[in-house]
């Protein structure tokens, strides 16, 4: 192919509210942004899924002038042996081959992975992690989840789950230590992680604590007004999740971690996180960076188009040839 003749990929950020597709035109290895648009998310009706993401990817190569591959971060999980998927946030998509779908219904290049993966590409390339030789991008938002990558590089596992540290047990002597309940998750097992340290986690600990379960940021108001229950949750939340770091640090051993969803923005976690983390790594292992994202909530879409070029051939079609072939990757 002429390296002189435009290129460019889609990037999509699927979630239960929303769905935002973000078209890059690439000049010189460079992602450009030439067109965004975002509509809500058909969550519970398939067909008009469907509908509604060709409506988007049309629109998108219009604006392009190119018919161009595109990356799709697809919340929830696809089972590896049956190719379904399951999914809280998009009930539309459980128990069906998404992807499959998507692939017939798009007829071009697609990519896909979860949303943290992409959310760990985007801050890989271009953004808190650039240049490292290695990074850990961990999600705690509603979920806790993430992604690894590597010289800038998304590594997904035999399963494609690789990076699910959310789903990782919280260890008995934490439960016992705190006197905590054993939290039933929504992926069929008990005690993870998730139930603890994201967003409805914090609530679940301050109600557990006597608070009355409000949202994170106004228990880091009510603990800055002097709550001993507000307080004491955001110090057992901080040491639970400097334990998972920890766990996540003898596992994978980035040069850092970024920090991803909701309660990234709470900044106290960049001031207590380092010393949370060391409490539970033994002797001569340092700490890595934690840092805040550079790309925030907007990250996804990018990272999806970021995971396209990685993945995909660089098979690019003007619009008009429709009857092209085209391959899939996942």
């Amino acid at each position: 192919m002429n390296k002189s003749e435009p290129r460019g990929y889609h990037g999509i950020d699927i979630g239960g509210s929303k769905i935002e597709l973000v078209a890059y035109a690439e000049t010189d290895d460079v992602l450009i942004e030439v067109h965004r648009e975002r509509i809500a998310t058909p969550g519970t009706d398939f067909a008009a899924f469907l509908q509604a993401m060709e409506g988007l990817i049309g629109r998108a190569d219009a604006a392009l002038g190119l018919r161009a591959p595109v990356g799709i971060g697809l919340p929830g999980v696809i089972d590896s042996v049956s190719g379904r998927h399951l999914s809280s946030n998009v009930p539309a998509f459980n128990g069906r081959l998404v992807v499959s779908a998507l692939q017939q219904a798009l007829q071009r290049p697609l990519a896909f992975g979860n949303d943290c993966q992409c959310f760990a590409l985007s801050e890989a390339q271009g953004g808190a992690a650039a240049g490292l030789a290695s990074m850990f991008g961990a999600i705690i938002g509603t979920g806790a989840g993430g992604g690894y990558c590597v010289d800038g590089r998304l590594l997904r596992g035999l399963n494609g789950v690789a990076g699910e540290w959310g789903h990782w047990p919280l260890p008995a002597s934490l439960l016992q230590a705190y006197d905590l309940p054993l939290h039933a998750c929504p992926c069929g097992r008990r005690g993870c992680l998730e139930r603890y340290v994201s967003g409805p986690g914090m609530s679940l600990l301050h109600r557990h604590f006597g608070g009355d379960g409000e949202p994170p940021l106004a228990i880091v108001a009510r603990a800055q007004t002097g709550s001993e229950a507000a307080a004491r949750t955001l110090e057992i939340h901080a040491d639970l999740l400097g334990h998972a770091l920890a766990s996540l640090v003898m596992a994978f051993d980035p040069h850092a971690i970024v920090l991803g969803g909701g309660l990234s923005q709470l900044s106290h976690l960049y001031e207590q996180l380092p010393g949370a983390v060391r409490r539970h790594l033994f002797a001569g292992v340092r700490v890595p960076p934690i840092l805040p994202p550079t790309f925030g909530d907007s990250g996804g879409a990018r990272g999806a188009a970021l995971l396209a070029k990685q993945q995909v051939p660089r098979l690019h079609l003007p619009a008009a040839h429709q009857d092209a072939a085209s391959t899939g990757a996942d």
